[in-house]
């Protein structure tokens, strides 16, 4: 089972920004995809971006031009960089791997951290 670990989450006013970081075990290097994902106050569970085992990556409509997901091997950590952020990006995020699917539903993710908690205001 991959263990991760993300942290980074915090509270920022919009259009300020923040990087998520998640730390993976080694196991982590057999995944298809890495990715992040989102689920606000009584919302559902949402895919934000992934990134394949190629480096292809791949982002929600909604955060494109603004979030930018990478891989660090060397660190053993997936990053998610927010910037220009908006009161509507306010959800606890979490980092996930797939063991054989690739792109942003949240049901072809089988291992998942316990999410690190973003707040926008206004």
């Amino acid at each position: 089972q991959v263990q991760l670990v993300e942290s980074g989450g915090g509270s920022v006013q919009a259009g300020g920004s923040l990087r998520l970081s998640c730390v993976f075990s080694e196991d982590a290097y057999s995944s298809s995809s890495m990715g992040w994902f989102r689920q606000g106050p009584g919302k559902q569970r949402e895919g934000v971006a992934a990134v394949d085992s190629a480096g292809r990556t791949s982002y929600a409509d909604s955060v494109k031009g603004r979030f930018t997901i990478s891989k660090d091997y060397a660190k053993n950590t997936l990053y998610l960089e927010m910037n220009s952020l908006k009161p509507e990006d306010t959800a606890m995020y979490y980092c996930a791997t797939s063991s054989f699917y690739t792109g942003l539903g949240p049901w072809d993710y089988n291992s998942w951290g316990q999410g690190t908690q973003v707040t926008v205001s206004s």
